[in-house]
């Protein structure tokens, strides 16, 4: 719809001078078009104001009386009581015109009540949308690593050469667990880029399976703490500290790499962020 209401109309609609046809025109086409909604808003919140405006302040029974007379003598009648004349100053609001302003307010509701659910699924869609980028980001540079022939970065199952190795590579620290369960070793690590920021890839064994711990520096475009998910075959463990987001991605029973989380988490407690 391309015609939008007449000020005419949002003035007699604000005044609740519609007929029940006009009326219900103007309701289904203030139902589709959010310019001429906020129209009938401003008119009816003038209207109300300017109401409010005319009874904040009560006439004096000598001025009501004065302009009784100056009727009178326009007029030609005998005059009128001051009570008349101050019934005539006084500004009242037309009982049809509460229907306009409850119409105009009712169909206010329901636009901003479809904004707010409006923006709601669009924010959820972002988010999820957001996290299956991060998912299927995961996973390949885990299948990446386990096909690929090309040495990591640093390898070594020894922690204190690990950490070391990041150093003026991140701008962040972290910590790695010293006591493990007996199958469970650190083989080495990669740098690498989630989110187009630079995070430490982990490479662990626990029993046969390989496990990929990656650590980044939390931002406001972490995603959602402690969630889980399964994707072709692989779970994936995401969980933060105060300062990293950690991610863990492997085939192993879900329970093994939630402990190995758990450990790695655990460790990062006292472990300040350090920006370059």
């Amino acid at each position: 719809m391309t015609d939008h209401l007449t000020l005419a109309t949002l003035s007699a609609l604000a005044d609740g001078e519609l007929s029940a046809e006009q009326l219900a025109a103007a309701q289904q086409h203030l139902s589709g078009c959010n310019a001429c909604t906020s129209s009938a808003l401003y008119q009816s919140l003038m209207k109300s104001a300017t109401a409010r405006a005319g009874q904040r302040y009560s006439v004096s029974p000598q001025l009501a009386g004065r302009l009784a007379r100056y009727t009178s003598d326009a007029s030609g009648s005998s005059g009128l009581p001051q009570s008349a004349g101050q019934s005539i100053l006084s500004t009242r609001m037309p009982r049809t015109a509460l229907y306009g302003w409850t119409a105009a307010a009712a169909v206010l509701i329901v636009f901003l009540g479809s904004m707010v659910i409006m923006r709601h699924q669009q924010q959820t869609a972002i988010v999820a949308a957001q996290q299956a980028t991060l998912t299927a980001e995961i996973t390949d540079r885990h299948i990446t690593t386990l096909a690929s022939s090309q040495p990591l970065d640093v390898l070594s199952s020894d922690r204190h050469t690990v950490k070391p190795w990041f150093q003026g590579k991140l701008p962040f620290s972290f910590n790695l667990p010293e006591n493990l369960p007996p199958d469970v070793h650190l083989d080495g690590a990669n740098l690498t880029y989630l989110r187009n920021q630079p995070a430490a890839q982990l490479l662990y064994s626990i029993g046969k399976h390989r496990v990929s711990v990656f650590l980044e520096q939390k931002s406001n475009a972490s995603s959602p703490a402690n969630s889980s998910a399964t994707l072709s075959g692989f779970h994936l463990i995401e969980t933060e500290t105060d300062d990293l987001q950690l991610e863990a991605i492997s085939d192993v029973d879900p329970a093994r790499l939630s402990e190995l989380v758990g450990l790695i988490q655990h460790v990062q407690a006292n472990t300040p962020v350090q920006v370059r």
